[in-house]
C-alpha cells in the first residue's frame, strides 16, 4: 500500500508539474501547426499508458490506482474557482500518503425510479462495485489491488455499498473511507428550533440551556507533547532522532483532531435528530483566525496572544460541526447575523452593555432578568434575534414593537441646555 501511495503521488506531481509548465509557457503547438493548452484527463492516461512501458518501477504498480489519481487530479483543476483552494499543489512524501481504488465488481446500474439503465444500444450498464466481506460485528474486510483481502473496523452497522474507496495513511495509522453519500436525516415531528451561541469557553451553548464542550487533550498529554518538542528541538537537524521525536508528538496532536471529529459528528447528528431547524451564529472563522502578525512596516502588537486565540478557536471545531449539521440536515439550518446578541436581552430585548457582567454571567440592566451569558445570547439566536443596532423596549425579543429612538449601546451623551459654544 505504501507502494501505491508512492505512485499516485508521483503521477499526480507530474501532472502539477505539467500543468505549471504549460501556465509558464503557453505557446504549444501541433505537429501539424496547431496551437494546443494542457492536457485534459484523456489525454494525461494516453501518456501515462506510454509512461508505464518505458518506466519500470512505475509499470510494476496498478494501473488504476494511477488513473484515480489523474482523475482526482481532473477534479481538483475543474474545481479550483469554486473550492476556494485554488490550483493544485504538490503532494509531500509523509504528509500526502494516501490512493484512491475503484472497485472490481461489476453490477448493473438502475434509474431513480428502478427501472434498469441502457446505453445508447439499448444495453444494460454496468457499473463498478466495492468488493467487501464482513467478518464479524466489528470487522470486514476490502479487497485492494496487489494486497488482496485487507481487514479495517467497521464504525457502522451495514456495510457500505460503494463504487470506489481511500486509503490514506497519517501518523502510522491506516484510515479507509468509502465514497457514499449517506440520505439526510429526517426532520423529528416536533419541529423544535435550537439556537446556537459558539464560543471558547463553552464550545456550542444551546437555547435549551444545554452546554456541550469539545474534547481537548489532557494536561499529561500536552506535557508529553512538550517533552517530544524539546527533544526534537535539541536533536542534530536532520537526524532520525529529530524526526522519530515530532512524530511522536504528531501522533499525540492527532488524538485530539480524531476527538474533535468525533465529537462534531456526534453532536451533529445529535441535532439533525432532535431539532426541527437549527440557528447558529453567523461568524466569519477565517477573519477571526487571521495572524497580527503584521508587515515589516506595521508591526502587529500582541501578536502571541492572538496566535493562542487563533490556536483555540480552531480547536473548537465550529465551522465542522455547522457544515455537518448543514450536510445531515439539508434546508433545516440557519444563520443569523451576530451583532448585538450578546448584549440584546432575552426576555425584554434591550441591549446594553454594561448587562454582559463577565464572560459567564449576564444581567439586565432594564428588568433584572439574569442568566449565563452564552445561553442568553443562544435564545437571542434561536428566535433569530441579531444585527439590529437599536433595542426592543417593550416586547421581548420575539416581540413586533418598534424600535426606540435611543440605542444604550454607546455612552449616554449629555444634554443641550442652550449655552453657546465659544
Amino acid at each position: 500500500m505504501l507502494e501505491h501511495c508512492a505512485h499516485a503521488r508521483y503521477v499526480w506531481n507530474l501532472a502539477v508539474e505539467q500543468h505549471a509548465h504549460r501556465r509558464k509557457d503557453k505557446a504549444h503547438y501541433r505537429p501539424d501547426g496547431r496551437q494546443y493548452g494542457a492536457p485534459g484527463f484523456a489525454e494525461q492516461c494516453h501518456q501515462l499508458t506510454e509512461a508505464r512501458r518505458e518506466n519500470a518501477w512505475l509499470g510494476a504498480g496498478n494501473a488504476d490506482v494511477q488513473q484515480q489519481a489523474l482523475k482526482d487530479f481532473a477534479k481538483a483543476k475543474n474545481a479550483k474557482f469554486t473550492s476556494g483552494f485554488g490550483e493544485p499543489t504538490w503532494r509531500r512524501k509523509y504528509r500526502h500518503e494516501g490512493f484512491r481504488v475503484i472497485g472490481t465488481d461489476r453490477v448493473p446500474e438502475f434509474e431513480s425510479d428502478g427501472s434498469p439503465k441502457l446505453n445508447a444500444k439499448g444495453k444494460q450498464v454496468m457499473g463498478r462495485s466495492v468488493v467487501i466481506h464482513k467478518l464479524n460485528r466489528r470487522w470486514a474486510q476490502v479487497k485492494v489491488p496487489g494486497c488482496g483481502w485487507v481487514r479495517f473496523r467497521l464504525t457502522r452497522t451495514e456495510l457500505p455499498d460503494a463504487k470506489t474507496f481511500r486509503i490514506t495513511f497519517r501518523n502510522n495509522q491506516w484510515h479507509i473511507a468509502f465514497a457514499v453519500i449517506p440520505d439526510p436525516i429526517a426532520a423529528p415531528a416536533t419541529g423544535e428550533v435550537i439556537g446556537i451561541d459558539r464560543g471558547v469557553t463553552i464550545t456550542a451553548a444551546l437555547s435549551d440551556g444545554r452546554k456541550l464542550n469539545c474534547p481537548q487533550l489532557t494536561t499529561k498529554e500536552r506535557a508529553r507533547i512538550r517533552k517530544h518538542q524539546r527533544r526534537a528541538a535539541r536533536a542534530p537537524k536532520g537526524s532520525e532522532h529529530k524526526t522519530a521525536e515530532y512524530a511522536k508528538a504528531a501522533r499525540l496532536k492527532a488524538r485530539e483532531t480524531n476527538r474533535r471529529k468525533d465529537w462534531c459528528e456526534k453532536t451533529s447528528t445529535m441535532l439533525a435528530r432532535t431539532c426541527g431547524l437549527v440557528r447558529f451564529e453567523k461568524l466569519n472563522i477565517k477573519n477571526m483566525t487571521a495572524s497580527a502578525k503584521g508587515t515589516v512596516e506595521q508591526p502587529g502588537r500582541q501578536v502571541r496572544q492572538k496566535a493562542g486565540l487563533n490556536r483555540a478557536i480552531l480547536a473548537q471545531g465550529w465551522g465542522l460541526l455547522r457544515q455537518r449539521t448543514e450536510h445531515k440536515a439539508p434546508g433545516r439550518v440557519e444563520d443569523v447575523p451576530a451583532p448585538y446578541t450578546s448584549l440584546r436581552c432575552s426576555a425584554c430585548g434591550w441591549i446594553e452593555k454594561n448587562s454582559r457582567k463577565s464572560q459567564a454571567e449576564f444581567v439586565c440592566v432594564s428588568c433584572g432578568f439574569t442568566c449565563n451569558a452564552d445561553t442568553n445570547a443562544s435564545r437571542n439566536v434561536a428566535v433569530g434575534q441579531g444585527g439590529i443596532p437599536r433595542p426592543r423596549r417593550q416586547a421581548g425579543t420575539g416581540g413586533v414593537t418598534a424600535a426606540t429612538g435611543r440605542s444604550s449601546a454607546r455612552e449616554p451623551q449629555p444634554t443641550p441646555v442652550g449655552i453657546p459654544l465659544v
